[in-house]
């Protein structure tokens, strides 16, 4: 059936709940004075990220930044939405953080940890407030009906082509095992029903392999649901790396102490949040893939196009309410690296203390400016730990995840993980690279942008790190972008930035004219145009993760 079901005000809600939703953490930030509320009319294709970027790349501290709530939301075409956008509301500084997990900070490495040794299973139930709107089938051809009737963002203006779902968790089943995964991946906006999937493979995504597996198997559809805006607790568990047998919505419950609650989706065979703010759901094609990005990436480089999945739109259902989340990314420091660094450096930490019972670690810190977290991370140690445990200890920092320990450092308690400067200076004067030093070879390259040099293959500790082939652009968005957001920024009376090199994007040589006027199209709202092209490239012969330049053209079926 093609509906667009609206429920009468006074819909049940779902079972009594412990933790908060999206709606009681805003008015909590609203009453710690950690959120800026914008009335004035904003362009989410060129004015949104830019203006919230400032406070990342403007010299302001990470305690001074604030979450943004966006109530007057328009786009390039002047459409006018009815959701607001949150941005900023998850992770722009700790505190934001602790009033979202519900605990004291100093509570939170401990949370973590238990929450992955003893997860606790959901509660289902039949009304939630997720579903108090529901729009169906043809319903979604509509204008305004479909995926053109959320607000997402254009996060990089200048070089992304088309706006992208960024806090976007998709679910989706193990075939063989039935566990549900939850994970936070991007989604580039095609079409009113189309919406693109990457789910970057190097960082070892749950999806891919239900993916693979019911590829392989010759079932040409997975089924999938996209959350955009849930409590927060199940966002920090979705952008965190768990074991595939762990169901995140149960990690969720346990970082709260509590049952998470869940429905059953409209469409597809799936739990999804009871409080969720908007669900997508629909099937992606397990056969075909298509060309998707540019996007600004964390990794601080704009990640070419490539071949990748798409999802086709069967529902979308929301809170009559419905507030749309939107992170900043791109380059770090931002709030996609702080929400996963707060949860990460615990892991880490509890890896080695519990894990490969290392005595002497009092500390794991993941260096987040410009770096994206997982290539530097220093390791405090006690000043008498033998050099034997020192050892163990950087090698199992380098391998526990595949993608990070680029460089591995142990310091001793005097020197502040969180200054630069400190850890060259340990490294200058309290070690000898001929004796302190160790090369890792045969390394994933990780995430970044993927050089061809020795094989692919990268190192661990010493790597030259200059520029020696075009590289894609800085992601960041253009500088007229980023001017015009600081005219908006000094109108509101915001504090006084101090810009950072860099605070705009440009071009290390690796961008087409091409990607260029798509990206221009995007800016001005015709980003749909780019979805229609992109969709007469489809093709069945390359692997998900294939760049596109490295693929001769063809015409597509």
């Amino acid at each position: 059936m093609d509906t667009v079901t609206k429920p009468k005000r006074g819909t049940p809600a779902p079972s009594s709940r412990s933790y908060p939703d999206l709606h009681d953490h805003v008015r909590a930030l609203d009453q710690a004075g950690l959120l800026i509320t914008v009335t004035r009319a904003i362009n989410k294709d060129t004015e949104m990220h830019p203006l919230v970027r400032w406070q990342f790349r403007g010299g302001i501290e990470e305690k001074d930044r604030k979450a943004f709530l966006f109530t007057n939301v328009v786009d390039s075409k002047g459409r006018k939405y009815d959701i607001p956008v949150l941005v900023g509301g998850l992770a722009a500084n700790r505190e934001i953080y602790r009033i979202g997990i519900g605990c004291p900070f100093e509570e939170i490495d401990e949370r973590w940890v238990r929450a992955t040794q003893a997860p606790i299973p959901p509660r289902i139930v039949d009304n939630a407030p997720c579903h108090q709107v529901v729009i169906t089938g043809k319903a979604l051809d509509k204008p305004g009906n479909g995926l053109d009737g959320i607000p997402l963002p254009i996060s990089t203006p200048g070089w992304d082509i088309a706006p992208y779902a960024t806090l976007s968790q998709y679910i989706t089943r193990d075939p063989d095992t039935g566990v549900q995964n939850m994970g936070n991946y991007r989604g580039q906006v095609k079409s009113r029903r189309r919406l693109g999937m990457n789910p970057s493979l190097e960082l070892r995504p749950g999806i891919y392999n239900h993916w693979e597996r019911l590829r392989a198997r010759g079932i040409k559809k997975l089924p999938t649901a996209v959350v955009l805006g849930a409590p927060p607790c199940i966002t920090f568990a979705s952008v965190q790396k768990l074991p595939e047998t762990l169901d995140e919505i149960h990690v969720a419950g346990a970082l709260v102490g509590s049952p998470i609650n869940v429905v059953k989706a409209k469409t597809v065979d799936l739990l999804v949040p009871a409080e969720a703010e908007i669900v997508i759901e629909g099937l992606i094609d397990t056969e075909y893939l298509e060309p998707e990005a540019p996007f600004g990436e964390s990794h601080g480089h704009v990640n070419l196009q490539e071949f990748n999945a798409y999802m086709d739109v069967t529902c979308i259902t929301r809170r009559r309410d419905a507030i749309l989340t939107s992170i900043i990314s791109q380059v770090t420091p931002s709030e996609s690296s702080l929400i996963k660094r707060i949860g990460m450096e615990p892991l880490f930490l509890n890896h080695l203390r519990n894990v490969l019972g290392i005595k002497g670690i009092k500390r794991v810190s993941m260096h987040e400016p410009l770096t994206n977290i997982r290539k530097v991370i220093a390791l405090i140690v006690e000043r008498d730990m033998p050099t034997t445990e020192i050892w163990r200890a950087l090698y199992g920092a380098a391998v526990l995840h595949r993608a990070a320990g680029k460089y591995v450092i142990a310091v001793n308690e005097d020197i502040d993980p969180e200054n630069a400067d400190a850890i060259l200076w340990a490294m200058s004067y309290r070690a000898n690279p001929n004796l302190d030093f160790h090369i890792l070879p045969h390394r994933d390259q990780g995430h970044g942008p993927r050089s061809k040099r020795n094989g692919g293959q990268d190192a661990s500790v010493l790597i030259d790190a200059t520029l020696k082939e075009d590289f894609p652009p800085i992601s960041l968005p253009k500088r007229e972008y980023m001017e015009r957001a600081k005219v908006i920024w000094d109108e509101l009376g915001l504090p006084k930035l101090k810009p950072e090199a860099p605070w705009f994007g440009y071009s290390l040589g690796e961008w087409s004219a091409e990607l260029d006027e798509a990206a221009e199209r995007a800016t001005r709202g015709d980003y749909l145009q780019s979805g229609e092209q992109l969709k007469r490239r489809r093709r069945k012969d390359v692997r998900m993760n294939t760049e596109v330049r490295n693929v001769k053209e063809r015409r597509s079926r």
